[in-house]
């Protein structure tokens, strides 16, 4: 009834084929607006606060953006920034840094917005979760952790950066269902970024932390935290850590992070933004980035996006409801 391979391609990241995908701006120079303004919707520090501030830094520093502001709206598990982002309707030069734990939260909040009401651009990247550990944690291994985890679900602690229905949240519900633990027993706890969610790790406020590992990038670097293993399919560079496969727990799970418009745009100025975004991705600066912070391009714009949206919205949902934490009307 709950098959395996089921559960592995609901976490998956439901990507879409691109290869008979053709950028509508091909290979022109282009300029954007003279400013451009990133929502954030969760507070500074965070994974999605790191990406519109990379995305920031090469926009002016190509000369594609002369002026960027990136500012966080906080509030409602990032719904919030969503119903801001609806209520801007036609606003030229605002866009909205989003991705996977939006888009779910838009189903645990009762959100009177989804994101599929927006102008898609582009979805960016995808990177794995991985499951992190202090230095003198208990837990040697990912098989370590699930063997105490399975004999008293309560004794292990999991601490995220996501609320309910975020890809910290959600990979620790779906490894629990893997492992055959309830995740009504499931202690999870949010923090409001990365930084409390490392201090609660190193105090051993927590057993074990869910997050990007780009978010914690310099902890793991520096061995100030322990990486238990990755959540993706292929192993992370530069990571001594398995996947969960390769630890013989056939779960896969991808987050994905994509960049929204206001809906009701121009068709100039959804071409403009279009193009602004392509540049981004075409950019060497940007290819820098993305090695330097080891995410995965992934990149699909405007109307594949819209389709990617669409099918991830069904998909997340059906998801949330199998483990008890979306409404259930939709």
């Amino acid at each position: 009834m709950r098959g395996t391979s089921r559960r592995a391609v609901l976490a998956a990241g439901f990507v879409l084929p691109l290869a008979a995908f053709l950028p509508l701006t091909g290979c022109l120079p282009v300029r954007g607006p003279a400013e451009l303004r990133i929502m954030v919707p969760t507070p500074p520090g965070g994974g999605y606060d790191h990406t519109a501030r990379t995305i920031k830094a090469v926009l002016e520093e190509t000369g594609t953006v002369s002026e960027v502001t990136v500012f966080n709206l906080p509030g409602v598990s990032g719904t919030a920034a969503l119903a801001r982002l609806v209520y801007e309707r036609g606003t030229p030069g605002l866009i909205l840094q989003m991705g996977l734990g939006v888009l779910a939260n838009s189903h645990i909040e009762s959100a009177s917005h989804s994101a599929t009401e927006a102008t898609p651009l582009a979805r960016l990247i995808e990177e794995p979760e991985a499951l992190l550990v202090p230095p003198d944690s208990p837990f040697d291994t990912i098989d370590d952790m699930a063997r105490a985890w399975r004999a008293d679900p309560s004794s292990v602690v999991i601490g995220g950066g996501s609320t309910p229905g975020g890809p910290d949240h959600m990979v620790t519900m779906l490894l629990a269902e893997e492992l055959g633990i309830d995740p009504a027993e499931v202690d999870y706890r949010t923090y409001d970024g990365g930084g409390p969610m490392q201090a609660a790790l190193l105090s051993h406020e927590v057993s074990v932390a869910a997050a990007g590992p780009s978010e914690q990038r310099a902890a793991i670097d520096s061995g100030q935290l322990r990486v238990l293993a990755v959540t993706g399919a292929d192993p992370d560079p530069g990571t001594d850590a398995p996947t969960l496969a390769e630890a013989g727990i056939p779960l896969h799970f991808l987050n994905w992070r994509g960049l929204l418009a206001p809906p009701g745009l121009s068709a100039a100025d959804r071409e403009e933004l279009l193009a602004v975004v392509a540049t981004l991705h075409d950019s060497p600066e940007w290819r820098a980035e993305l090695e330097r912070n080891r995410w995965t391009d992934a990149y699909l714009e405007g109307a594949e996006f819209a389709a990617f949206l669409a099918e991830e919205e069904e998909r997340v949902g059906t998801a949330l409801n199998r483990l008890g934490f979306a409404d259930g009307g939709d």
